[in-house]
């Protein structure tokens, strides 16, 4: 029989989420959400599993290698347990609500559940929250989902965030038109994602000027735009750098102390991407709090959307821990009347099950500051 220590092992990138952290997860995720339905995001719940080949159309496909499938008993046909919400929601965009009017703003929270963590990010499970904009092609509706990010992250007290912009279409249109494709394309993906100028040279050659001016290019927005509109790229890259610059400049209007900065060789996590995108860096935070840009929502004809994620474990390391909470004992057979008045001023309340010799000692036991006594709240020391 497994004893104790070996029933609360759990699989590596899962935890459990104890008190009081859940809590206070739970209570800043809905008031992100919160936040999000007061700028007319609706919130909406897709299902944990759904059929594995809705799951991984469409964008979905570079999802696959992420995604957990196992057989459903009842149909028969193979399910995937969701490994990203945005997919899901586009689903729901372009099947339930198809008929809703244009442009539809959509919010989600809920967990998922990938194959394997990174090297940064070794959690397998975690919850996200985001938003969805899905049918726009305008810059500004770029615009909107980078404010929204930054201001919902604001008011949760964390403020000192940057933007780093990308467009993961670039490096393929460059590539394209310098005849580099397949593995060659792939190598030299990875080694612009890693910054690696030695290696890029060394796979591309005599077309490798064009990569490293564009590695060269990223930095501060308005220099790396800069840099970027001087060189001579493809016309789809140079139509992205100029929908890129339209909703910086947007961006600017509403929030000019927003920290934004431009990488336009980073194809890391937009696999499915398709313009405008971005990732979100707070100041002392290793790693990402979250991540959204431009996709294609597709059910027949592609729709196109814009979004972001929040990682809801990487925000919680972000904010200050939460307060403790004021717990009050009140022994056996407290009212509830006498229960909601103290709520009412900000108590949790603990009621007592059985009679004890000594309220004072079981409310410490209990983790509580105060007991009842006389009608009101007495402190038991420490």
């Amino acid at each position: 029989m497994p004893d104790a220590a070996s029933k609360a092992l759990l699989p590596v990138g899962l935890r459990d989420v104890l008190p009081p952290d859940a809590g206070f997860e739970a209570a800043v995720s809905e008031r992100l959400l919160g936040h999000f339905a007061d700028n007319g995001f609706e919130r909406v719940s897709p299902p944990l599993v759904e059929f594995e080949d809705s799951f991984l159309s469409g964008a979905g496909a570079a999802l696959a290698p992420a995604t957990f499938r196992l057989m459903d008993p009842v149909s028969q046909r193979m399910l995937a347990v969701r490994s990203d919400l945005t997919v899901q929601v586009a689903r729901i965009a372009t099947t339930r609500l198809a008929g809703a009017p244009r442009p539809l703003r959509l919010s989600y929270l809920g967990q998922v559940l990938r194959v394997k963590g990174g090297q940064l990010r070794p959690e397998r499970q975690f919850r996200q929250a985001g938003a969805e904009l899905i049918g726009s092609a305008a810059p500004a509706a770029d615009a909107e989902v980078v404010l929204l990010a930054a201001h919902a992250l604001g008011a949760l007290g964390i403020n000192d965030v940057t933007i780093d912009l990308n467009l993961p279409t670039m490096v393929p249109a460059v590539c394209g038109e310098l005849g580099l494709a397949g593995a060659t394309l792939d190598r030299l993906k990875a080694a612009l994602d890693r910054k690696d100028a030695k290696t890029v040279s060394a796979i591309a050659g005599p077309e490798a000027a064009p990569l490293l001016a564009l590695l060269a290019a990223s930095g501060p927005a308005d220099q790396a735009l800069a840099r970027l509109d001087a060189m001579a790229l493809p016309a789809t890259a140079r139509a992205a750098c100029r929908v890129l610059g339209e909703a910086v400049a947007l961006i600017r209007l509403e929030a000019p102390a927003l920290t934004l900065t431009v990488d336009a060789v980073e194809n890391r996590g937009f696999e499915y991407h398709t313009g405008t995108s971005f990732s979100i860096f707070a100041k002392g935070v290793r790693g990402e709090l979250g991540r959204g840009g431009r996709y294609l929502a597709q059910n027949g004809a592609p729709e196109p959307a814009t979004g972001f994620t929040l990682y809801m474990d990487m925000v919680i390391g972000a904010l200050a821990p939460p307060v403790p909470t004021r717990r009050l004992f009140l022994p056996v057979g407290t009212t509830i009347a006498v229960r909601r008045r103290f709520q009412g001023d900000g108590w949790v309340t603990v009621l007592g099950l059985e009679p004890v010799a000594d309220d004072a000692v079981e409310a410490r036991r209990l983790g509580c500051a105060a007991v009842l006594r006389s009608g009101n709240a007495a402190s038991v020391g420490s």
